[in-house]
């Protein structure tokens, strides 16, 4: 028998389907694994920049129909927007049966104030140079694809999985400065609105961190990424903490690829319709 862990709030960003570096099926395994109250997706869930017909898998779909399913049966879903789903911002506001769009989202968790967004507000490259953004967000998803090829090689040999991206944002000094004064900077303003917890996406990069200054002090919490990082973020008895699949054993929950091996787009249609009947 599977016994799911029961969480009061899951966040999770940064998925990116619909493109080939997403691990899907790893996701898949940890959304079957648990029974959360609240599910936050903050943001980049589907990548709409790098949509194509050619290419969207039966497990990137399975991911939103667990989603859809997982709201019928009573979850709290809250879809935060982000850059690389941000055709959704055009339905901020909008709520479906137990699904919820908005920008960002602040919540009162047992005392405290938790202030939700995705991040890219305070990307630069977005804001100013979005062609810029959306070329390197191609040079990424290729760089993953060969990553793919790479790590496939090591584990046939029993070693470790290796991520280049990971390799070359971490050895580019300029990057690395990036990432800490994009922390610094969403603290200072969630320490300035007196926000307790400020939990973003965005930067793939998992963290859970005070910070204090002058005038006070915050929790600054990032949920990583389902690319390269696999982690998510959990809020159980007043506690925060990084989920990471690479340390979990959950081998009951696995995905296998003949499972479910006629769901298509019908099913997922049936599964929105099950939500809408949910709202009447």
């Amino acid at each position: 028998m599977k016994i799911k862990r029961k969480i009061e709030i899951v966040v999770i960003s940064d998925v990116h389907l619909g493109t080939y570096g997403c691990h899907a099926k790893h996701l898949l395994t940890y959304l079957n694994s648990i029974e959360p109250k609240k599910l936050i997706l903050n943001g980049d869930i589907i990548d709409i920049w790098q949509f194509s017909k050619r290419y969207f898998p039966k497990a990137h779909l399975k991911v939103i129909k667990k989603i859809m399913t997982m709201a019928s049966n009573g979850v709290e879903v809250i879809y935060i927007t982000g850059n690389h789903d941000e055709m959704l911002r055009k339905f901020s506001g909008t709520t479906i049966g137990n699904i919820s769009i908005v920008d960002k989202a602040v919540l009162k968790l047992d005392g405290r104030t938790a202030w939700f967004f995705h991040g890219d507000v305070f990307d630069i490259s977005i804001q100013n140079a979005k062609w810029l953004a959306k070329l390197g967000g191609y040079g990424y998803d290729l760089l993953t694809l060969l990553n793919r090829g790479v790590n496939w090689y090591l584990e046939k040999r029993g070693k470790e999985r290796y991520s280049l991206s990971k390799r070359i944002k971490n050895g580019v000094k300029g990057a690395v400065k990036y990432i800490n004064d994009f922390e610094k900077v969403i603290s200072e303003l969630a320490i300035e609105n007196d926000y307790d917890y400020v939990i973003c996406g965005h930067i793939h990069q998992p963290k859970m961190e005070y910070f204090e200054n002058k005038y006070g002090k915050t929790m600054y919490l990032n949920s990583g990424d389902w690319i390269e990082n696999f982690t998510a973020l959990e809020y159980q008895f007043k506690r925060w903490k990084i989920y990471s699949f690479n340390e979990d054993k959950l081998a009951p929950f696995i995905v296998f690829d003949d499972e479910d091996d006629h769901f298509d787009v019908k099913n997922l249609i049936a599964a929105i319709t099950i939500v809408e009947q949910a709202e009447k």
